[in-house]
């Protein structure tokens, strides 16, 4: 069986999609598929190229047992959209960016994450740069709920 790969996008990979990356992964290795997925994350910005994820997110991630130390943020390339099976925006402003460096005939593979957590009333994962400890516990919960939805999405599809 070919490896289902997954990446997770936001702006400047070091809040939302690493902290989705960690999340998603956790969830995977727990249900014994870390064999058959290929996870990662990058930003459509290069503010922070090389960088590791934002203090506040790794702490709030770690105290879920999420551990997001080994990440570094890259940015997200032509390439990644025949490379990855889905490509999941954080928000709209990101799929937007997305779509303008997709072919055609990769769009199907471009998606906001939210759309696989149908029980929340918003389909974006807002960022929590520039607000408090909070918005890192919300974006957590908003990112394992969706996750589930995915995984689930993910074994219907392929079967596995």
């Amino acid at each position: 069986m070919n490896n289902v790969k997954v990446l997770f996008v936001c702006m400047g990979n070091i809040c939302r999609s690493p902290t989705a990356q960690g999340v998603f992964e956790k969830l995977v290795a727990e249900s014994n598929l870390a064999d058959v997925m290929h996870i990662d994350s990058a930003g459509t910005h290069a503010y922070h190229i090389g960088e590791s994820p934002d203090v506040r997110a790794s702490e709030a991630a770690q105290r879920r047992g999420v551990d997001l130390s080994r990440q570094r943020a890259r940015r997200v390339c032509a390439e990644d959209f025949e490379a990855f099976d889905y490509v999941l925006a954080m928000d709209r402003s990101n799929i937007e960016d997305l779509a303008g460096l997709c072919q055609p005939e990769h769009s199907a593979k471009l998606r906001l994450l939210l759309e696989f957590a149908p029980g929340l009333e918003t389909r974006e994962v807002p960022d929590p740069y520039y607000g408090g400890a909070t918005g890192f516990e919300r974006v957590l919960d908003m990112i394992e709920q969706a996750s589930a939805g995915l995984l689930a999405d993910i074994r219907q599809q392929r079967g596995i």
